[in-house]
């Protein structure tokens, strides 16, 4: 059985099946024809960048310039793997005839790498490091289609969507988180007609299991990484050691991280338990094993803090915040911190870091943002949000009902008259 993420069959040949598959494309865009003789990952691929009232000759926007997509791509996740990335496709992409690009997992361009000709040739189209790659903004294309469908695919030239981008061909293939399996982007070679060949989708899918394998492993041997979003039990990774913590334990590591200064045993007790609950003897008794579960090397007293460097999921977000990239914190974003915890610190902790993302989300109107913020547990019952999400969808996409539907009703539970431009229309 023929592979259905391969743009060619074996035997076919190229310059036919471009004028078949570009007859097809005029014949969508033209008359809105069912597209025949098309790959279905590219047929519903079309519809898609269609239903995003994407223009067939559009360019895609570049979001990101100078300082910062310095500061993104240097906080980013993959920037731990681009060695990787360089080693296994470095040759390819200085050959003259191919380009090396990886993207996050919003389809924008983090880094664009090859020979200076065909680099200047990209340029035309903006497929340049900070553009927009997704398929709403780009359309059909491997790196965007990869990462909408969260598989490997060729897109080969006239499959894709924008007129300006068929006279190229790409292979692409999703990149995930080992430890949560979060999408954190994709790996793509762009050339020529050449690439539509087994070899390249099968370098791009080695190189993507390659730099996931990377990730998996420990950062350093004296870093401590935290994870703590989205979860009631922190898990805590040092030394090798993958430590899974108790909710207690978890709730006073969240609040030493938050505090890098360090905090009395008083103000830890009053974050933990309140100000009617301090027990300062079973505090010391829950510091006394945190020591012994994290290592005497890691924890202080007097005032009691962590020592040496600490990463953490939830100060990830909030310094993605501070740097003013509210993409970068939503893809960061795993869930309510501790979400289980009532001890007054993390409660504090949560609702600020909620209450961040929310505000810079909704400040961009982006589409694609909003529709992420309302998939979490913190903004499915966020009216607001919806209501953002339904302005800023145009009216022929395939989410604006749901998102009208899901407006109207929180509207309903909350008592609240709906806003006019939800409300259907009277018969």
């Amino acid at each position: 059985m023929a592979d259905p993420w391969l743009a060619l069959e074996f035997g076919a040949d190229p310059a036919e099946r471009i004028a078949q598959v570009g007859a097809a494309h005029e014949a969508f865009l033209t008359g809105g024809a069912e597209p025949q003789l098309v790959r279905e990952v590219v047929r519903h691929s079309w519809r898609r960048s269609a239903q995003a009232l994407l223009d067939p000759e559009a360019t895609a926007p570049v979001d990101l310039t100078d300082d910062a997509l310095e500061s993104y791509r240097a906080a980013h996740p993959l920037a731990r793997v681009l060695p990787l990335f360089r080693d296994l496709l470095g040759g390819i992409a200085q050959d003259g005839a191919h380009l090396m690009a990886v993207c996050d997992a919003y389809g924008r361009l983090l880094w664009v790498e090859g020979h200076p000709g065909v680099l200047r040739h990209a340029e035309r189209m903006n497929f340049v490091p900070g553009a927009r790659w997704d398929e709403a903004h780009a359309g059909t294309n491997a790196p965007g289609t990869a990462l909408a469908v969260d598989h490997s695919v060729q897109i080969f030239a006239t499959e894709h969507f924008v007129r300006p981008v068929q006279r190229w061909t790409c292979a692409a293939a999703p990149i995930h988180d080992p430890a949560t399996g979060r999408l954190l982007g994709a790996v793509d070679i762009t050339g020529g007609d050449h690439l539509a060949n087994p070899q390249s989708l099968a370098l791009v899918r080695a190189t993507a299991r390659a730099a996931e394998a990377v990730l998996a492993q420990p950062l350093d041997p004296d870093v401590v990484t935290v994870s703590a979003l989205g979860r009631d039990e922190a898990e805590l990774r040092v030394g090798g050691r993958r430590i899974r913590l108790g909710r207690r334990h978890s709730e006073l590591l969240v609040l030493l991280i938050d505090h890098p200064e360090g905090r009395t045993g008083e103000q830890l007790g009053l974050d933990l338990y309140g100000d009617d609950r301090l027990h300062p003897v079973t505090l010391r008794a829950e510091l006394s094993r945190l020591r012994r579960a994290l290592g005497p090397e890691l924890l202080d007293s007097r005032p009691y803090r962590l020592r040496g460097t600490v990463h953490a999921d939830f100060r990830t977000v909030t310094e993605l915040l501070d740097r003013g990239d509210p993409a970068g914190a939503l893809q960061a974003y795993g869930g309510p911190l501790l979400p289980g915890s009532d001890a007054p610190g993390v409660t504090r902790l949560r609702r600020l870091i909620d209450g961040q993302l929310r505000a810079a989300v909704l400040a961009t109107a982006d589409p694609a943002l909003l529709a992420a913020w309302t998939a979490t547990p913190a903004g499915s019952d966020d009216l607001t949000a919806w209501q953002a999400l339904a302005r800023a969808l145009p009216p022929g996409a395939p989410r604006r009902p749901l998102a009208v539907a899901r407006a109207n009703q929180l509207s309903l539970e909350y008592d609240l008259p709906r806003a006019t431009f939800l409300q259907r229309p009277r018969n």
